[in-house]
């Protein structure tokens, strides 16, 4: 591998031990230098294609964020290489779409699950296999969300690899099955649709480690349908303050379990 002789991952292009063992991962790179202001004495790590990487502190413990780019194959080569290089706590900071009426723009999502409607996930471990997240960093993040005031949702997403299928399906061959699987979705109660969740939570149950997810609804498609009111909100900052507060609250379990 290019990076072998120089102890550096081949992708994110991280040496060992430059990062926390806590990391934030949005998808997009252009997002890292604003979550990492939210650290202290925070640096950029390293960069390489769609994967940034700052490292910093956050109540004396170090920690990380690092994006992913969009879909399951970059944020599952990002886990596994953050994982070698020393993380063992991930949380997912990035957008979805709302799917119920109760998802309002600007609402924030918590993930419990995500549906693996993905092709990533597929290459770890069975479908009859669920895509969880972590019980106990889920709760830090709802906890989170509680102390900052946030109005937000638990429960399951969609993970899914074309983003055009799902907003524009009648111009897809597949358009009757992504059709049909997407009522199936809405009638079993999936809050939202993104693209990342099932691969990073699939490869970190493999793995052995933590993760969870939070994301801001930027809007929702069903609501507009409807000809109910459909705010756009593209703001990130309630998911990344909410998902630091996690991150504080995880060092101080952590440090009270050790």
């Amino acid at each position: 591998m290019k990076y072998a002789e120089e102890n550096m991952q081949y992708h994110i292009g991280v040496r060992n031990g430059e990062i926390g063992r806590y990391v934030l991962l949005p998808g997009d790179p252009g997002r890292c230098a604003l979550i990492a202001s939210h650290f202290d004495h925070a640096e950029k790590t390293a960069e390489n294609r769609e994967f940034c990487t700052y490292t910093g502190t956050l109540d004396g413990e170090r920690v990380s964020v690092t994006s992913t780019g969009i879909g399951g194959p970059s944020a599952a080569i990002a886990v596994e290489e953050l994982v070698r290089a020393g993380a063992d706590t991930f949380i997912r900071v990035g957008t979805c779409g709302g799917m119920q009426e109760e998802v309002i723009g600007g609402d924030l999502i918590i993930a419990t699950a995500a549906v693996r409607a993905d092709g990533t996930s597929q290459e770890y471990a069975p479908l009859a296999y669920p895509a969880v997240s972590d019980f106990v960093l889920t709760t830090s993040l709802t906890e989170a969300a509680g102390n900052l005031g946030k109005r937000f949702h638990t429960g399951v997403v969609q993970s899914k690899d074309s983003f055009y299928g799902q907003h524009e399906p009648s111009i897809m061959p597949t358009e009757g099955e992504l059709t049909a699987k997407w009522n199936a979705w809405l009638r079993m109660g999936c809050l939202a649709s993104e693209m990342e969740s099932a691969a990073i939570f699939i490869v970190a149950q493999y793995l052995r480690v933590r993760a969870a997810a939070i994301f801001l609804a930027i809007a929702n498609q069903e609501r507009e349908k409807k000809g109910l009111p459909n705010p756009v909100v593209h703001d990130t900052e309630s998911a990344v303050k909410t998902a630091v507060e996690a991150l504080r609250l995880q060092i101080r379990k952590d440090r009270q379990a050790s």
